[in-house]
């Protein structure tokens, strides 16, 4: 118990070959793709603007209108809309009238609410949906764009097989009108590909893929621009399945499209080269890697394709800087995420609360280098940021708390350390329940920092059994974290002289100590 470390809800660092988060997947489609449909029909059978219906106008300027106010961050309007809309067609719909145009306003509404956060009002406006759309015929009009909309939605829930039978739907229709090698067939195939990746069914999601690439490039080309994307789902599939070689190989295809057709200096050919860093890194080619990220971040930064503060330039900073530092070059990562700090406070202003990540960052930096006393300066920062932000109870400053707490005690502040593990607790506990993961992790944190500070072994000891329930109903009975945690228990079980305890635990290690040997030392 000589030394602690909380890693909490910012990046791990030991943790850095992961493929890309889905919301980089999600902001590609606007950034990254050209030509991009913006209307309510993107994926309709009907593709002619012109030959809408009066009530397909209306539609296409309500979804234009909501789509706007969240991009400006107008969300009480956007509310104030989506709410004015909604009891308009509740009433037609309490009034029995329940056909496409009920459907598709409640389609924009429920997207509407889906960009501001609004979950559960989201899944409730989904079963309306699906009432209405369960009686259609194929032959509506719109009726596919919703299938894909609600197929999306229900992905993004975690409701998979709601999001297949939408998708499915919606694949069917598409095959009639236009036939089963039809470019109108990719954004159904795409979803289904996303989903059954999700759920484990990975040949299935790659079978998919497979032939959305075959009808782009029978349709567009081998170099198409529109082979992008299903490119993309298809390499970070490959990732995460630990298929490096194949997933470079969708990389280095996109990387080769973008070049050819915008020349080197573009910046989604920049983009493209940090696509396939991912997949060098993946590989173990951590020198390629970050070759690849730097020379991908020059081009992005000097062809001025994005603002330096939009989230995907900011990502691709922290992935590089995060790489560096497992290369063992920390201040070139530190360098980096000093500058995204700055970059935030110049785009952002001073203590903007968008800069408690970097700070954060910075401070497990300084950590991981025992330089504490710059840690501490960094985490006053962040955690005074965020109380002033979200208010002293908000469990969001139990992040910055906890680091901190961990950096005090490396700096012997015990008692000002122990302080701010009690509070990260009884914050964790009103928010989260008192069994759960987050005040388990707290927990732990308090029980080391209570070992040095002459407390009873006994109360240090039934803080770990604690923990342990915890992770053992949260994590499994045969997790890492539980691993570790009975390991610290039978260290205060020898300490107590508790023989009769210590011996079931001793065997339970025992029993796993071949799978985890680089927790549980002999």
């Amino acid at each position: 118990m000589a030394s602690i470390s909380y890693h909490g809800n910012v990046k791990d660092w030991d943790k850095l070959i992961k493929c890309t988060k889905f919301h980089l997947e999600t902001v590609i489609l606007d950034k990254f793709i050209v030509n991009r449909p913006n209307t309510l029909l993107d994926s309709s059978s009907n593709p002619h603007i012109h030959d809408m219906s009066d009530y397909e106008r209306e539609m296409q300027d309500f979804f234009i209108e909501v789509k706007t106010m969240l991009k400006k961050g107008d969300i009480n309007d956007a509310v104030d809309l989506l709410q004015a809309n909604y009891e308009a067609v509740k009433e037609q719909m309490d009034a029995g009238v329940k056909g496409m145009e009920q459907a598709a306003i409640l389609d924009i509404i429920a997207l509407g609410y889906m960009g501001i956060g609004d979950f559960k009002l989201v899944e409730r406006l989904l079963n309306k949906l699906s009432e209405i759309v369960s009686s259609m015929k194929n032959g509506e009009p719109l009726l596919d764009s919703v299938l894909m909309h609600m197929g999306s939605m229900y992905a993004a829930l975690g409701k998979f097989e709601d999001a297949l039978s939408a998708y499915r739907r919606g694949l069917e229709i598409l095959e009639i009108i236009f036939g089963k090698q039809s470019p109108f067939l990719i954004v159904p195939l795409l979803g289904m590909a996303k989903v059954f990746g999700s759920i484990g069914r990975v040949k299935k999601a790659v079978e998919i893929y497979d032939r959305a690439l075959n009808i782009l490039e029978t349709s567009r080309g081998a170099e198409s621009e529109d082979l992008v994307l299903p490119l993309f789902g298809l390499g970070n599939l490959l990732i995460m399945e630990g298929k490096a070689s194949d997933a470079e190989n969708s990389f280095k295809r996109i990387l080769s499209i973008y070049t050819k057709l915008y020349g080197e200096n573009d910046g989604r050919v920049g983009m493209a080269m940090c696509f396939l860093a991912h997949a060098k890194c993946a590989k173990g080619d951590v020198d390629e890697a970050i070759r690849l990220y730097r020379k991908g971040l020059q081009v992005m930064k000097y062809s001025k394709y994005m603002d330096l503060d939009d989230d995907i330039m900011e990502k691709m900073r922290i992935d590089l800087a995060e790489l560096l530092h497992v290369a063992g070059r920390e201040h070139e990562g530190r360098e980096l995420l000093e500058e995204s700090l700055l970059i935030a406070e110049k785009y952002k202003g001073n203590e903007h609360p968008s800069s408690v990540t970097h700070l954060l960052n910075l401070a497990i930096s300084y950590s991981r280098s025992k330089k504490f006393v710059e840690a501490e300066r960094l985490l006053r920062t962040s955690l005074r940021i965020m109380m002033k932000s979200v208010g002293p109870d908000d469990q969001s400053i139990t992040v910055p708390m906890l680091h901190l707490a961990v950096t005090l005690y490396h700096l012997k502040q015990d008692e000002e350390a122990e302080h701010l593990a009690l509070e990260a607790i009884r914050i964790r506990e009103e928010a989260f329940g008192k069994e759960s993961l987050p005040v388990g992790e707290a927990l732990d944190c308090l029980a080391s920092i209570q070992s040095r500070s002459r407390k009873d072994d006994g109360e240090v000891f039934a803080l770990l059994k604690r923990v342990l329930s915890i992770q053992e109903k949260e994590l499994g009975h045969e997790s890492e974290d539980v691993v570790i945690t009975l390991k610290k228990l039978v260290f205060y079980l020898d300490k107590l002289s508790n023989k009769d305890e210590i011996l079931p635990l001793q065997r339970r290690l025992s029993m796993l100590r071949t799978k985890y040997k680089k927790y549980v030392k002999s």
